[in-house]
């Protein structure tokens, strides 16, 4: 597919968490910096509850209520130019964000044992890939590869997916006495942005 054509709300966006068996190591995650290899990282979904971790495996964050923007934020810093009326602007180095992606909270989800591969890794300071899929439509496939980085998963709609590398940092409960409860997960980042690809 390629990548959104027309205006819509991204109600299908999805984010995922690449689940290797063996974490990948601080040199391997250094060289990953193309759309191929990213996207091999997402073939088969696992559950975050008893899923087993293998070679490009990956669990999704579900039940999303909010995103944050996504990408680098800009750093423009105002230039003053000898003799002229107004200043220049340039790009100056961006800092790092922080993404905050608010839940509903699904406890079961979340919970912090070792059968549960999300739950495990909140704050436990292992760098992930995040794969951040903006859709307007639900793919189309079904199974294990319904939101897989392939032709047959994700690439069965128009889609435009981001790619980074991060840490799971703070899970925090925001209880609600009239709506569903919620939660804000701090996710950090320790890479660039990679995207926007398609497939």
């Amino acid at each position: 597919m390629s990548h959104i054509t027309s205006i819509g709300s991204g109600i299908y966006s999805d984010l995922a968490v690449a689940t290797p068996a063996t974490p990948l190591s601080v040199s391997a995650l250094a060289a990953l910096d193309t759309a191929a290899e990213f996207q091999a990282l997402f073939a088969t979904e696992i559950d975050t509850i008893g899923g087993t971790k293998a070679a490009n495996t990956f669990v999704r964050i579900k039940n999303v209520r909010e995103f944050p923007a996504m990408g680098t934020p800009p750093n423009v810093v105002n230039v003053p130019t000898y003799g002229s009326k107004t200043s220049r602007q340039i790009q100056g180095q961006a800092d790092a964000p922080s993404l905050e992606i608010t839940v509903n909270f699904v406890a079961a989800d979340w919970a912090k044992d070792v059968t549960n591969i999300l739950g495990s890794a909140v704050g436990d300071g292992k760098q992930y890939v995040f794969r951040f899929s903006l859709m307007n439509s639900e793919p189309t496939a079904t199974g294990a590869t319904k939101y897989a980085s392939t032709a047959g998963g994700i690439g069965t709609v128009e889609n435009s997916q981001y790619y980074w590398i991060g840490k799971i940092e703070a899970l925090q409960v925001n209880p609600q006495l009239t709506d569903a409860n919620t939660a804000t997960i701090t996710l950090t980042i320790q890479s660039d942005f990679y995207g926007a690809y398609t497939v």
